[in-house]
């Protein structure tokens, strides 16, 4: 799965989560990740601290030594109101009465099998739980927060409102995923579950959402408190306008993909870190990410910025200054950042970072998961923190304008075999089209279809930044930071690392071009 990551597969779920026990008992340095999935596991590594070759050899030790199956994990309970509105027409299906569907649902002991989807969904799988219910033939554009849902072999409940395609049997008011939690995801992989009917009349205020007592190992599923203030910080800059869409983005949050969390952070990373350089702060620090420009803000204080990424005309007080070396606007100053000529997003770098509550250890907007801080608005005032360097002597720093063809390197994809040889030189050899389905999740390209050898569908299975995932339509849809941690749609190719933020230069109409594997 690319250069920094491997797909371990095995036979079916039983073995998934006896590879998963046995890998997360004692990772070796350098490991990032794993995602348990239907019949694979994902590790992704950090090749600079340990090698491909090691981490397969890792892999392989595990699956031929591990145990025979997972050792249980801890006991959640999980009220379940039975009110969902395919209830009747889901037991008609399975050819039984609805007071058998909830009776043998609500016996079934369950157990997380892998997360993804969204943050805190959990697929739950049990061996008393016989049926395979088909999925929707329309899924609906609007799954309310706490529905639980039947698809396949699988239960799960929606952590938030989202689209979805599950039969809704039941509503559950358990907190599944809460961001400022030092647990934020209520069930994790190899969590039991026993579910807990409640009458249907029973409001949240009157449901019993808490788990087994201590002796039993069982765990609370209770609230959490807020996420941490930022007072402290002092004001810098107040938003005249966002532009299009504006939010605040750092490096994200790796390493959480097994919870159902996408790494999120600046799409491209480069301009980030270079904006920050030229501030003098750390590489890290949270910065605002603005798609096509069009944004203005006004200094609260003497402030220090640096504008990186697109090209687009910078003007401090209609003055015309540079991009790609530190600016001061004084207080009261207006900065203007015109509509991006070439590129598609651009990174504004405040001295001392921009302050706003961290999620799961960051303070990146995703939209996707509702993490972070909301897309700034008219109005809106960014905090800076304390700066902890002087502002280096660097009068700018070298760039170019982002090109209107974009080419990118590849990796093989783990998928690269349910495609014609054909369709592997297609993806190589022609220029694709950026279409209008373009944000910070993935981009669609429009070109030549890619023919596959294999129509089967393909269990979910875990997802990387810069997979390229291939619908039924036959293009490829390239993830980018936001994207699903999960997917059902094969990955022909993955696009290496050091030219994955080329990507986020991408605009609509835009060329793409791929270079060899």
């Amino acid at each position: 799965m690319g250069e920094r990551a491997i797909l371990a597969e095995v036979d079916d779920l039983a073995q998934v989560l006896g590879l998963h026990a046995a890998l997360a008992a004692s990772p070796p340095a350098g490991i990032d990740d794993l995602v348990p999935a239907a019949r694979t596991v994902l590790v992704a590594f950090d090749p600079a601290r340990i090698a491909p070759a090691a981490v397969r050899a890792w892999v392989l030790s595990a699956g031929t030594s591990g145990p025979d199956a997972a050792p249980p994990g801890p006991l959640v309970e999980v009220p379940v109101r039975y009110d969902g509105p395919d209830l009747d027409d889901t037991a008609a299906l399975l050819g039984i009465r609805p007071a058998e569907l909830i009776a043998r649902h609500a016996a079934a002991p369950w157990r997380v099998a892998f997360t993804g989807f969204a943050p805190g969904f959990a697929y739950l799988v049990s061996d008393a739980w016989p049926h395979d219910v088909p999925r929707l033939a329309q899924p609906r554009t609007r799954v309310p927060a706490g529905a639980v849902g039947l698809a396949g072999e699988f239960t799960g409940a929606y952590p938030r409102e989202t689209p979805g395609g599950w039969r809704l049997i039941g509503t559950t008011d358990a907190p599944l995923f809460r961001p400022d939690a030092p647990d934020p995801v209520l069930l994790t992989p190899g969590a039991r579950v026993r579910v807990v009917p409640q009458r249907a009349h029973l409001s949240a205020a009157g449901a019993d959402v808490a788990g087994g007592d201590s002796a039993s190992g069982g765990r609370d599923a209770t609230g959490a408190p807020s996420a941490p203030g930022i007072s402290s910080a002092a004001h810098a800059l107040r938003v005249l306008a966002p532009g299009a869409f504006a939010t605040v983005q750092d490096l994200g949050r790796p390493g959480r993909a097994a919870l159902g969390v996408a790494r999120s952070g600046a799409l491209d990373r480069g301009a980030l870190r270079v904006a920050n350089r030229l501030v003098g702060n750390a590489e890290d620090a949270a910065g605002v990410e603005i798609v096509l420009g069009g944004f203005r803000a006004v200094a609260e204080r003497d402030t220090w910025v640096a504008v990186t990424g697109a090209l687009a005309d910078l003007h401090l007080e209609g003055r015309a200054v540079d991009a790609y070396t530190p600016l001061l606007l004084p207080a009261g100053a207006e900065l203007s950042i015109g509509v991006a000529r070439a590129g598609a997003r651009l990174l504004l770098a405040v001295r001392g970072g921009v302050a706003a509550p961290a999620s799961l250890g960051s303070r990146s907007t995703d939209g996707l998961a509702a993490l972070g801080p909301p897309a700034l608005r008219p109005g809106d005032v960014l905090r800076a923190g304390e700066p902890r360097r002087p502002i280096p002597v660097v009068d700018s720093f070298p760039w170019s304008v982002p090109a209107a063809t974009v080419e990118v390197d590849l990796c093989s994809g783990p998928r690269a075999d349910w495609f014609t040889p054909a369709a592997l030189r297609t993806l190589r050899d022609a220029t694709w089209t950026v279409s209008n389905d373009a944000d910070r999740v993935g981009i669609r390209l429009d070109g030549p279809a890619l023919e596959r050898l294999r129509h089967d569908e393909l269990p979910s299975e875990g997802m990387r930044p810069g997979a390229l995932q291939v619908p039924p339509h036959g293009r490829p849809v390239a993830l980018l930071a936001d994207g699903p941690v999960t997917g059902g749609y094969p990955v022909i190719a993955v696009v290496t690392d050091a030219t994955l933020d080329r990507l986020a230069q991408a605009r609509p109409g835009d060329r793409v071009r791929f270079r060899g594997v």
